[in-house]
């Protein structure tokens, strides 16, 4: 049976939230969590099945921050409903950069006069790589320690975490300023499919861990449109690769 236990920390900000959160993902017995900052309590809710206070308040005190208390749990019916409604809307920011992408790149072919796939697809992995760089260097440290959560060469590797947003900060610019398409796109192949690997796995066995692809700034909860996410890159690279 789900449980749901709720704490009072002090975890005062996003940053500290993105710093527990690969220790609170990786507590196998807590399936769902959420800090709320916002409340004087920094109400810290967890769900799963067999979970304890002890396994909570260990997960937390190894990220370097404290629980404070533990406060009157809420009914599971409602916890759950709770959950459900967090992670429902936590895509928005996922979906919004999109859109916004979609947008830049389509009013470039605007003014270009016509629409030329290649160009068009060009400067929507331009665009994609450097922003959602952006977002991961706005966090390193989390972004790194979310990722090795479930990326395959993170894993061993910690410190890939830290050198695979300049990598695609890299192919980003090289996208944009159209050099070296080949390497480029044959680059992209290879990153972006090692990465779809660990999505892979983590999915298969059901994981309930947040997604790195926007970094450490949004609580996006892995699902099939992370997965997507990679196959659209995977599958624009190696169109880019025959055509050129």
């Amino acid at each position: 049976m789900t449980q749901t236990l709720r704490f009072r920390t002090n975890l005062n900000c996003n940053s500290c939230v993105a710093g527990v959160r690969p220790y609170l993902d990786g507590e196998p017995t807590i399936s769902r969590w959420d800090v709320d900052i916002a409340r004087s309590e920094k109400t810290l809710t967890v769900e799963g099945d067999s979970i304890t206070a002890e396994a909570v308040k260990s997960a937390v005190d190894k990220a370097g921050f404290k629980v404070l208390g533990e406060m009157p749990s809420a009914s599971p019916t409602a916890g759950h409903d709770l959950t459900e409604s967090e992670e429902q809307s936590s895509y928005f920011p996922l979906f919004l950069v999109t859109v916004f992408l979609i947008g830049v790149v389509a009013l470039v072919e605007v003014r270009a006069g016509s629409l030329v796939w290649e160009r068009a697809m060009q400067n929507f992995m331009g665009a994609f790589f450097l922003t959602f760089a952006f977002f991961k260097l706005l966090n390193l440290r989390g972004f790194a320690d979310s990722y090795r959560m479930y990326d395959v060469v993170a894993k061993r590797l910690p410190a890939y975490g830290y050198v695979y947003p300049f990598i695609e900060l890299a192919l980003g610019m090289a996208y944009v300023a159209g050099i070296f398409p080949v390497a480029t796109n044959a680059a992209t192949l290879v990153v972006m499919s090692i990465s779809s690997v660990g999505v892979i796995e983590s999915l298969l066995a059901k994981r309930k861990i947040r997604c790195a692809c926007l970094g450490a700034v949004f609580n996006l909860p892995m699902s099939t449109l992370t997965l997507v996410e990679d196959v659209l890159m995977i599958a624009m690279a190696a169109v880019m690769l025959g055509m050129g």
